[in-house]
């Protein structure tokens, strides 16, 4: 089967577009080396399906909303389906990972497989788990053995996945036993929340926004705003809007030769050229124009 190219292409509200895999065989599998620091992060999205990274060289900050985990060489990360998630990676930097619906382990949504295992682990408060390669090793250690079969396509590769896949998600359903058992978790808010706020962002982001706009889209006041801001992704709302606008003043200098500094500013609602390349610089430590030059055609 192969490898995907890695690449995330998001809609309005953060979901990644992207197919994973196929009808038959709903998992993909993915390995990036980081090598700059302008492809070294990983933007905000979410995808229905299941994801599990692993570093296989270097360290990555994986953020989920209200965790941080400092990643190191030999680790994996499980991510629900449904979380937000975004990366950084440090320089040289690999990972590798492996994105799955549910069904590659159920087969049909009234096996066995999907009633007791996967549908209430799925729907309780697992939203992340660290799988550490000291204390993991065995689990880690499938996975390894998954993502050779499918990146090399080794014959009866679907076999290894599906079982070194299976092993981690029963795992994770141990883990998360009592909480099944007593009727799962509660619907998370702060998700909800920081969803249709990050989603007004994206959409108006060339616009004046401020900070009452973007409470307003989630029916809360401006403090538990900021709160749910904090306690999510680790950054105000106006820093957000600010890393976003960069970014996006970023994509367009490399997308599009012909336009100039001044007209991406403000196009990305800086109000004015020497704003935008000083807090362009901040972020990339570059100016737009060292940093189209570096990277020409993306």
């Amino acid at each position: 089967m192969g490898l995907q190219k890695c690449g995330v292409n998001v809609n309005r509200a953060f979901k990644e577009l992207k197919a994973h895999g196929s009808i038959e065989f709903p998992c993909a599998g993915y390995s990036e080396l980081y090598t700059s620091q302008f492809d070294s992060i990983v933007p905000w999205h979410w995808h229905e399906e299941m994801e599990i990274v692993y570093v296989r060289k270097g360290t990555v900050k994986l953020q989920i909303p209200g965790r941080c985990c400092e990643l190191k060489e030999g680790d994996c990360f499980v991510i629900n389906g449904n979380i937000l998630h975004y990366a950084e990676a440090s320089l040289s930097s690999e990972l590798q990972s492996l994105v799955f619906g549910a069904a590659l382990i159920t087969g049909s949504q009234e096996s066995v497989y999907a009633q007791k295992y996967m549908m209430p682990l799925m729907n309780t408060s697992f939203d992340g788990y660290w799988l550490e390669g000291e204390e993991n090793g065995a689990l880690i250690e499938g996975f390894l053995k998954a993502f050779e079969a499918l990146a090399f396509d080794l014959p009866g590769f679907e076999f290894t996945v599906r079982e070194g896949l299976s092993r981690i998600c029963f795992f994770l359903y141990q883990q998360f036993q009592e909480e099944i058992r007593e009727g799962g978790g509660s619907l998370n808010q702060d998700g909800i929340r920081i969803r249709k706020m990050l989603d007004y962002i994206q959409e108006h982001f060339r616009e004046d926004i401020m900070l009452v706009d973007i409470a307003r889209e989630a029916g809360i006041g401006e403090r538990e705003c900021l709160r749910c801001f904090q306690r999510t992704i680790q950054l105000s709302p106006m820093q957000y809007l600010l890393k976003y606008r960069i970014m996006q003043g970023a994509d367009l200098l490399i997308k599009d030769p012909s336009i100039s500094v001044s007209e991406a500013a403000a196009l990305c609602g800086f109000d004015s050229p020497s704003n935008f390349a000083k807090m362009f610089k901040r972020f990339y430590n570059s100016t737009p124009r060292e940093y189209r030059r570096l990277n020409p055609g993306g």
